[in-house]
């Protein structure tokens, strides 16, 4: 659903013009870390320049599995602490082992320490060739604006029902999970706008109704 966000990063990928910093902002739920996650595909695949992933060579299977050595994510909400960040910072030299890009995903990364953030900043400022920094947030007015001036930013924005209907029908039709239209409707628009809060009110909902959904259950 986020349509200005992946034409500019195919475009980017096409073109071979990427750049070493990208933030992804927006409200939870809304697609920042799976588009951090299928941009390392994209950059790493072996079928590489391409605007989408394969999904079938070994270094995009891998990074599906979150086994690839050279796509590092790091939660910043439980690893806020300037010891984990230069542990990240000092690793970073090293060229990548098995990909084109080593690929560094920074959720919540509002939540790191002023003194973690100056860490991050000096790898910001003269990143290696071979370096990629995705950070993601929620909550992007806690941002240094030393940090902000230093990537290229994407904000993500809530998702129409529409959007969020046809995501559910096909994860239903995945599952082999039975619900009418009506029914669509009104969990999508229980969602918010927010993909991850759509499907968990699905998944309630698909258990208590035993995979079988209607408006009157």
């Amino acid at each position: 659903g986020q349509t200005h966000v992946k034409r500019t990063l195919q475009n980017a990928l096409l073109a071979s013009k990427t750049t070493h910093a990208y933030l992804f902002s927006g409200p939870r739920g809304t697609g920042k870390t799976s588009t951090a996650k299928i941009f390392a595909k994209a950059l790493n695949c072996e079928n590489a320049p391409a605007n989408e992933p394969c999904n079938e060579c070994a270094t995009c299977l891998s990074i599906t599995e979150g086994s690839h050595t050279d796509v590092i994510e790091f939660d910043a909400a439980s690893n806020s602490r300037v010891e984990e960040m230069r542990d990240i910072i000092e690793k970073v030299r090293f060229a990548p082992a098995n990909a084109r890009f080593k690929v560094y995903i920074i959720d919540e990364v509002h939540m790191l320490t002023d003194s973690a953030f100056n860490a991050l900043l000096k790898t910001l400022e003269e990143p290696p060739k071979h370096a990629i920094f995705i950070l993601a947030t929620t909550e992007i007015h806690k941002l240094p604006a030393t940090i902000l001036s230093r990537c290229t930013r994407f904000d993500f924005k809530l998702l129409p029902i529409n959007t969020l209907v046809e995501h559910l029908k096909n994860v239903f039709n995945k599952k082999s999970i039975i619900c009418d239209e009506k029914s669509l409707q009104l969990i999508a628009k229980a969602g918010e706008g927010s993909v991850r809060d759509m499907l968990s009110i699905a998944d309630s909902v698909a258990s208590f109704c035993d995979y079988k959904i209607t408006i009157q259950a």
